[in-house]
């Protein structure tokens, strides 16, 4: 059976560059792939030894969009493993974009500015974006950020599961990031901020580490946290998810959420999971 990739998403989010860091990774790419064609493409890469199985299809328009979702259904019954990824990014910086490229948007018109073109594909594509398995925000990701998200995402992985966890530890104060499946508030714990001697040091750090730990609120939190895992993981996979990703955020990014998503990610190793950990505000 196929393993299929399609990319979908927003003109201008990144399609094209996703589609040739997949290929670089050894994916056999289709870049505007015909929906009347997808089924033959999917049924000839799994059976056939002269195609590659892994097969990433990157599909344009936002009518071609909503029609191949339904052809992932029928994908999946037919026993090929299909998953669908989102490219999103603001309103503001596909405008920037579109002003550094000078390209047209494809559904821009004499009468239509922009911003409104964007923001109608962005309404068109709803349905699209509620159906994938797993959306990237790239507003602020560069090419390199967004290949190394790729690369971590879809290269070959011996201890691959089901369903790729993802921790992230974020800073409400930089934003709270917009594709993650789960975001999980701790700025109710114990601040090591407020210590002038923790303050310079992250997470990562055995002191800050145990400051965080050796509070019964911190430990209470973990273990009913560890209960609501036990019983979303196996309920997400039973449902076919793909990629979860759990958020966990206090006011900067560097101490207390640097501190719970390591936690996290060790009790699910523990527990046969292989979590890919991100801090993305740890050292601003």
């Amino acid at each position: 059976m196929a393993d299929v990739l399609l990319i979908a998403g927003l003109s201008g989010a990144g399609r094209s560059q996703v589609a040739d860091d997949l290929e670089d990774l050894g994916w056999f790419v289709v870049d505007n792939m015909p929906i009347a064609l997808i089924d033959k493409v999917v049924e000839l890469a799994g059976t056939s030894a002269s195609y590659q199985q892994q097969l990433a299809l990157v599909v344009s328009s936002p009518s071609h969009q909503t029609d191949a979702v339904e052809v992932v259904h029928r994908l999946r019954d037919l026993g090929h493993r299909v998953r669908v990824l989102f490219l999103d990014a603001s309103t503001p910086e596909l405008v920037k974009r579109y002003g550094q490229t000078r390209r047209k948007h494809p559904l821009s018109s004499s009468d239509t500015s922009l911003e409104d073109s964007i923001n109608k594909e962005r309404s068109l594509l709803e349905s699209v974006k509620g159906a994938a398995d797993l959306v990237i925000d790239t507003s602020q990701l560069n090419v390199h950020q967004l290949k190394s998200r790729i690369v971590e995402l879809f290269a070959a992985d011996p201890y691959q599961d089901a369903m790729q966890l993802s921790i992230v530890s974020f800073g409400y104060k930089h934003g709270v990031p917009l594709d993650v499946d789960l975001v999980v508030d701790v700025r109710f714990l114990p601040n090591p901020h407020w210590d002038e001697d923790l303050r310079p040091l992250t997470g990562l750090d055995d002191s800050v580490r145990e400051y965080v730990l050796s509070r019964d609120i911190t430990n209470e939190f973990l273990v009913r946290l560890q209960s609501l895992f036990d019983l979303l993981l196996p309920a997400y996979q039973a449902e076919g998810k793909s990629y979860l990703t759990v958020a966990f955020g206090c006011t900067g990014g560097k101490h207390r959420s640097v501190v719970v998503a390591e936690t996290t990610a060790n009790w699910l190793r523990i527990n046969g999971h292989h979590p890919r950990v991100t801090h993305r505000d740890m050292h601003r």
